[in-house]
């Protein structure tokens, strides 16, 4: 029998990314997402729920992550459930079922805050241009460039 241990996840992050560098280089970061859900009740009376879910980062994601990522952006993951358990300095048990990230992408898009001087995105890339012709009206032999596309 094959297992299948596999998540994706679209929420916002809860605080900001907390990177650290072991002592032979490599880079974790933790951040926790909040997912939220919208459902109704059977007398009608809509009822939100939040789900608050831990994310650990490895290797050069979990640098990136940190650059481009703070308190209440929106982030889709996929990753892998993993228990950990521990033992307190009180000999209690503890235990956490938490993900581990293996891919990301961002989402939303970049606000005015995020375009401004004093920004953590890479100032040498182009400025992003949005393409006002449908898609249906663009020549074929028109070059579309990459910003052109919505997704």
């Amino acid at each position: 029998m094959g297992y299948l241990n596999r998540v994706i996840l679209m929420g916002n992050l809860t605080r900001d990314p907390d990177l650290r560098v072991t002592s032979n280089g490599n880079s974790i970061c933790k951040i926790s997402i909040a997912l939220n859900r919208s459902y109704k009740l059977q007398d009608g009376t809509t009822r939100e729920e939040t789900t608050f879910v831990d994310v650990d980062v490895f290797g050069k994601q979990a640098e990136v992550v940190s650059k481009y990522f703070n308190k209440g952006k929106p982030i889709l993951l996929e990753g892998r459930l993993r228990f950990d358990t521990w033992e307190t300095n009180n000999g209690e048990k503890r235990s956490k079922l938490n993900v581990v990230m293996e891919n990301f992408q961002f989402v939303g898009g970049r606000s005015e805050s995020d375009e401004g001087p004093g920004n953590n995105f890479d100032q040498s890339s182009p400025p992003r241009r949005e393409s006002k012709t449908p898609p249906s009206q663009v020549a074929s032999n028109t070059e579309i460039d990459d910003d052109d596309v919505p997704f």
